[in-house]
Parts: structure tokens; C-alpha cells; sequence
């Protein structure tokens, strides 16, 4: 259950909460409880740290691609350029 939580603190700390908020395209409300309400995070995450994350997820799922032996490779390619 959600309760309303008043705080008070500086205007310039509300400020800059309020353009973090907008930034991360989140509410104060959710920053404040992920920064504090859940032990597993210990920081607010950044768009940067987000992207990675996604990117990392997309590569574990995406399929794996057939490998090709180095050494047959320039072979081939040395074979195509002298004939």
C-alpha cells in the first residue's frame, strides 16, 4: 500500500530532483523509492547504465552466429585473389 510521504528539504534539492525525475522520464516519487525503498539498489541508475543494461539483455537473447576458422578463411580469401 502507498502512502504520501511530506518532506523538507532545500528548494535547489527539489529542483534538481524534479530535472533527475524528467531525465530518467520517471516521478520523484519512484527515484525516491529506488534510491531508498529497495536494498538491491544502492544507486540511482542512469540512462547510460539503463542503455547498457538493454544492450546487454538484446545479446544474451539475441541467436548466436556461425564461426569460421581464421586460418580457412585467409586461405580463401588469398585463393580469390591469386586466381
Amino acid at each position: 500500500m502507498k502512502k504520501k510521504l511530506t518532506l523538507t528539504v532545500q528548494e535547489d534539492v527539489i529542483k534538481y530532483a524534479k530535472r533527475q525525475a524528467k531525465r530518467r522520464g520517471i516521478s520523484v516519487s519512484q527515484m525516491f523509492e529506488e534510491a531508498i525503498g529497495k536494498e538491491e539498489i544502492n544507486e540511482i541508475e542512469t540512462e547510460s547504465q539503463r542503455a547498457a543494461k538493454r544492450l546487454l539483455k538484446n545479446l544474451e537473447d539475441a541467436e548466436s552466429i556461425e564461426t569460421r576458422d581464421d586460418k580457412k578463411l585467409i586461405r580463401d580469401h588469398v585463393e580469390r585473389k591469386f586466381t
